[in-house]
């Protein structure tokens, strides 16, 4: 019963410390800019910062490609390794068989 009052008591405390944090949090978000009254074109509108993202995906896309590429490369190759035991397995029990 002691540990439980004592752990709803750094519950409690805990909580306590974090109160300010959470209130900042539930804060008011900032206000919005005023909307734009009238059409613009796109040539006069303010450059944004922008990331191209062709790059990006070609990346992303080589990297998985190339990680498929030597998963495949690897279990190709174990596959060669137990295909060359079990080969010896059998050479074994078949010399084994004829003495």
């Amino acid at each position: 019963m002691t540990r439980l009052i004592n752990t709803v008591i750094a519950l409690v405390f805990v909580l306590g410390l974090c109160a300010p944090a959470i209130a900042q949090t539930q804060q008011q978000p900032p206000p919005k800019p005023a909307a734009q009254d009238e059409f613009l074109p796109i040539d006069q509108l303010a450059p944004k910062e922008e990331l191209p993202a062709a790059p990006l995906v070609m990346a992303a896309y080589a990297i998985a490609w190339l990680v498929l590429f030597v998963y495949v490369v690897s279990v190709w190759r174990r596959l060669g390794k137990v295909e060359g035991e079990i080969a010896d397995v059998n050479r074994r029990l078949a010399g084994g068989a004829r003495r």
